[in-house]
């Protein structure tokens, strides 16, 4: 018991030398405390503003992450500062610990940095917003957070994808719902050669103007594109108000096309060759 207690007392009574500051498990256990503190009234805080606060000013919903985040960040700073301010670590005791890292940067962490990085840009400039739809890269879907590291998004098919903050730096961002939020889709139609072109308009026209989702204003319009190898293409433009539905809704127009068609006698047709076979003349040979 005596030996175990000695090991305790070598524990609790260890010293670590940072700079002119010496710390003891104690203090370590002190700076903890009040870091997990002050991360535990970041959370309240957060919730307080994000329920009481804020909604009376009626800001957009990125707007209101923005000054969250930033909220958590600093009060997370204050308690770090405090913290080693209470153990006797002054700011000037963390410069071998800040080469250290920066040295670990230069060799092991230039993603992370990156993205940290990229992170605070994004919270900054705001390019894109919690609830923005938006494509990048082979990603699709609506943004539903943006942390220092990582931004989250959400599929059509509910799937979370964690894309790096660089990717929206380094990358082309499509974001949908910037300013107005309706697009135009186009839906690409073939009909064969021979067909009367004046009744495909007037049918694709018709299929537009009979979707609940397909927007009056702008009207939808036909383009007539080219004349194919084997079809004559053509294609309705039609305006919808939200861009996450545009799958969906191009499914619903194609459905309808080709019930149209059928009904009207327009054939959709399917790539075609002529092949033509050539015999030699038979030569009799010479004695």
């Amino acid at each position: 018991m005596t030996e175990l207690w000695k090991i305790i007392r070598q524990v609790v009574g260890f010293k670590l030398t940072l700079g002119n500051a010496e710390l003891k498990l104690m203090s370590v256990m002190e700076l903890i405390l009040i870091v997990v503190a002050f991360s535990i009234l970041s959370r309240y805080i957060r919730k307080l503003l994000q329920k009481r606060v804020l909604p009376r000013f009626s800001l957009p919903g990125g707007t209101q992450f923005v000054m969250l985040r930033i909220t958590h960040f600093m009060l997370i700073a204050i308690g770090l500062m405090l913290a080693f301010g209470a153990v006797g670590i002054r700011l000037t005791s963390l410069t071998m610990i800040f080469g250290l890292i920066g040295f670990g940067i230069a060799f092991g962490l230039q993603n992370v940095t990156s993205n940290f990085i990229s992170g605070i840009i994004l919270l900054f400039e705001r390019p894109i917003s919690v609830g923005d739809f938006i494509e990048v890269g082979d990603a699709i879907g609506q943004v539903k957070s943006i942390n220092m590291r990582a931004t989250t998004i959400t599929t059509r098919e509910n799937i979370a994808l964690i894309v790096p903050n660089s990717k929206f730096i380094e990358d082309t961002v499509t974001n949908w719902s910037i300013g107005d939020l309706k697009i135009r889709i186009a839906v690409l139609v073939r009909v064969a050669y021979g067909s009367d072109t004046r009744l495909v308009e007037k049918l694709l026209l018709k299929v537009a103007e009979e979707h609940p989702k397909v927007l009056s204003d702008p009207r939808s319009d036909v383009l007539f594109r080219d004349f194919g190898d084997s079809a004559l293409n053509f294609a309705l433009r039609a305006w919808i108000p939200d861009p996450a539905s545009r799958s969906l809704i191009a499914s619903d127009l194609n459905y309808a096309i080709d019930t149209a068609f059928r009904e009207n006698g327009i054939k959709v047709p399917f790539p075609q060759r002529d092949v033509h076979f050539y015999s030699e003349a038979h030569v009799e040979p010479q004695a």
